[in-house]
């Protein structure tokens, strides 16, 4: 997947984060990656982590998101 035209969805504070928003969005089938300045992995994310999807897939992805929101808090 390249990272050219692609929609953040959602940024968070750590790419741990991230990645388990990314297996929500695998689970809905939506392919996605993870964006983050982290000097080539030696150091955390500066500025936290993207999720990124193709614009096609942006409503799908934010619903997903949603939903599972609505799981952990609840």
């Amino acid at each position: 997947m390249k990272s050219l035209n692609l929609i953040v969805v959602s940024t968070f504070r750590s790419t741990i984060d991230a990645q388990i928003a990314r297996g929500v969005l695998d689970e809905e089938g939506i392919e996605s990656m993870i964006r983050s300045d982290n000097a080539g992995g030696m150091y955390p994310p500066i500025s936290g982590a993207e999720l990124l999807v193709r614009p096609e897939d942006t409503e799908k992805a934010h619903a997903a998101l949603r939903r599972r929101h609505r799981r952990s808090d609840g």
